[in-house]
């Protein structure tokens, strides 16, 4: 079976910076990633870069350890999986930050992932399931986000 992709995005009422290191800022991710129960770097990490992993579990108790590929602040950052549920073959994921206009931002998130057999037979409904949470993760950021 092959890759599986979406995305969402949402308009944010503050510059792109200021957003772009909100999101980036671990001690800052569980006030606003209602996706989440843990967010933490790795080893020595004390902000996220190219290489740096993190640890993050998901508030169905599912763990994945992500390593930073992109980190070109403030206009983009992407990750991948080194490390995660069995059901998950593969798992990338890329967060834009693109200036509209004076103090907006349009946020994008995007993913792709692959399954395993047999998990593979519920692709539609695992997609399903992660977008809908992705769409309250930035809904829930652009909330926390517009507040500061």
């Amino acid at each position: 079976m092959g890759t599986v992709k979406f995305s969402e995005k949402i308009l944010i009422n503050k510059e792109p910076l200021f957003v772009f290191d909100y999101t980036q800022n671990y001690s800052n991710r569980l006030s606003w990633d209602t996706f989440l129960k843990k967010a933490e770097l790795i080893g020595d990490a004390e902000k996220p870069d190219i290489g740096v992993k993190a640890w993050c579990v998901a508030r169905n108790g599912l763990g994945m350890e992500t390593k930073y590929v992109t980190f070109n602040r403030p206009k983009n950052t992407a990750i991948k999986m080194t490390r995660g549920p069995f059901m998950f073959k593969s798992f990338s994921g890329s967060w834009l930050f693109r200036e509209l206009g004076h103090e907006q931002t349009e946020v994008a998130f995007i993913y792709s992932f692959g399954l395993r057999f047999p998990f593979d037979i519920f692709k539609r409904l695992i997609k399903n399931s992660l977008q809908r949470n992705v769409r309250k993760r930035l809904i829930d950021l652009k909330t926390c986000v517009e507040r500061t």
